[in-house]
């Protein structure tokens, strides 16, 4: 499936050379699982948005939001009811320098291609290394999915070995952060466990939306601090997730590449459990 792409509710492929979002990714996306032709957990993806948006200074109201449902539907008359849709917010096109310029348009892009098929590695679970770049520290971004994403770039480059599917990133200060395009989940003695994004990270809707479910139905203690690579190493069952992967076990974490041993996780019972939680959560936005 090649992707399609809509610019501000147009069929074209092209963008301005000033436009922001190129220039100093000056603003925001979202990724979102199309199943049966259903924007899974669309509410939670636009409230996101909006709250980066808010914290980016991009205006962002009700007519944007339907903007893009309008722009959803259109690619989807045309396209596989099981895809990607990606939705690109910038500040518009601007003048040379860092100053926005308030009187700027924004620029609308959607876009929609094949979803790729984890069905394999969310049964039977993946390996994931530990990188050796590190996030830097930034409250003022932190869990905000702008569209600056060099960082997550130059980690996913530290590997091309096939049957590494992720890697686990840490902050400047050695704390336990995500995974280059994940959030992080470990479970030790039946607590779950997923580090704070205070001051790096993306803040996700799955990772959200599990912690929420789990406090909700009670399934099990959640616990959201700093923590070090060591308590990691000493998890029960481990997992990472978004939005395109769902839930995928971990099951080998290979911490230095130079090192002959890696260590072995199980794809554990809250692992299972978390899954069909979050395919449960996902039946609620099914048409009935």
């Amino acid at each position: 499936m090649m992707a399609k792409v809509l610019i501000n509710g147009r069929a074209e492929q092209q963008l301005s050379a000033a436009d922001r979002g190129l220039s100093y990714g000056d603003g925001l996306f979202e990724t979102i699982q199309i199943a049966s032709g259903t924007a899974l957990l669309w509410d939670a993806h636009m409230l996101r948005m909006q709250r980066g948006a808010a914290r980016l200074k991009i205006p962002f109201d009700a007519s944007l939001r339907a903007l893009f449902h309008q722009d959803f539907l259109s690619l989807l008359q045309s396209s596989s009811t099981n895809a990607v849709l990606k939705l690109t917010l910038t500040r518009g096109v601007g003048m040379r320098g860092y100053k926005p310029d308030p009187q700027a348009t924004i620029t609308r892009i959607s876009s929609l291609t094949a979803l790729p098929d984890f069905t394999d590695q969310q049964r039977h679970g993946i390996t994931v290394r530990l990188c050796r770049l590190q996030l830097a520290r930034q409250s003022v971004l932190a869990g905000v999915k702008h569209l600056n994403r060099l960082e997550q770039v130059l980690a996913r480059s530290e590997w091309d070995d096939p049957d590494i599917t992720e890697g686990i990133v840490c902050d400047t200060e050695g704390k336990l952060i995500e995974g280059t395009m994940s959030n992080l989940f470990w479970v030790a003695n039946g607590i779950l466990y997923t580090p704070d994004l205070t001051y790096s990270g993306v803040e996700g809707v799955i990772r959200n939306a599990l912690i929420s479910q789990c406090r909700q139905q009670s399934l099990c203690e959640v616990r959201t601090a700093s923590y070090e690579l060591s308590q990691l190493l000493v998890a029960d069952e481990i997992f990472v997730c978004n939005s395109v992967i769902n839930i995928l076990p971990v099951v080998t974490l290979i911490v230095d590449d130079a090192a002959p041993k890696a260590e072995v996780y199980q794809v554990g019972p809250i692992t299972r459990a978390l899954q069909k939680m979050l395919h449960n959560l996902y039946l609620k936005d099914a048409p009935h």
